[in-house]
């Protein structure tokens, strides 16, 4: 019998277990993904953990489970399955009533150019979902938000504004890298404060293979 003794813990507190449990630097993002529950990469001496929000009330042994599975990059994890059986049908119900998921526009199908892109730069690992963002009144749109990646709901959104016959595919498919790293990397501290675009992100960024093109496009026609 599966028994459901869940204590709540708040990201940050959590973060700071898994560091020093594992004896590791973390990088925690509390995802509300219900197909990715866990999902750990090691690059340099960070390790970056993306971890369903359910599990925040998982409870001590759960999270050490979680420590352990950080720390050796193996492990059978028995109460972590239970756990997410035991919660899986409130976590599909859950994800199902927030999001509609739009991938085909008029022009650009978000699908392909988001599997092209994972395939070449994320060795197929990203599985955030991506879907066109919702089309915003006129007085809105000088706000120029191309696209945003949610690390609470784990959703890349990509603005319909780009969905246009005049945007050229490596601008929009640059978009779609951009917050597909956001997607990888996290959210990384520097100086003891959250950064979104580190040196490392906009060195990363830079790998794209038509970003000169891309930035030049977007300083004259954006």
């Amino acid at each position: 019998m599966f028994i459901n003794c869940k204590v709540n813990i708040d990201e940050d507190s959590l973060k700071d277990y898994l560091g020093k449990t594992a004896g590791k630097k973390i990088s925690l993002t509390i995802t509300d993904n219900s197909t990715s529950l866990l999902s750990v990469k090691t690059k340099g001496n960070v390790v970056y953990v993306r971890l369903q929000r359910i599990f925040l009330e998982g409870g001590i042994e759960i999270w050490n489970e979680i420590a352990n599975f950080v720390k050796h990059k193996k492990g059978s994890m028995p109460l972590f399955r239970k756990f997410a059986k035991h919660n899986q049908k409130s976590l599909k119900k859950d994800f199902k009533g927030r999001v509609t998921i739009i991938t085909q526009g008029r022009y650009y199908d978000l699908r392909n150019i988001y599997e092209s892109v994972n395939n070449q730069y994320f060795n197929g690992e990203i599985s955030s979902p991506i879907t066109w963002g919702m089309q915003r009144p006129r007085r809105y749109t000088r706000k120029r938000t191309l696209g945003s990646y949610s690390r609470h709901t784990d959703i890349i959104r990509i603005s319909p504004l780009l969905d246009k016959k005049t945007v050229p595919k490596h601008f929009i498919t640059f978009i779609v890298y951009h917050e597909m790293l956001h997607a990888d990397m996290g959210v990384q501290e520097v100086n003891g404060r959250r950064s979104y675009h580190t040196k490392e992100f906009r060195k990363r960024e830079k790998l794209f293979e038509d970003y000169d093109k891309a930035i030049a496009w977007e300083k004259r026609y954006i």
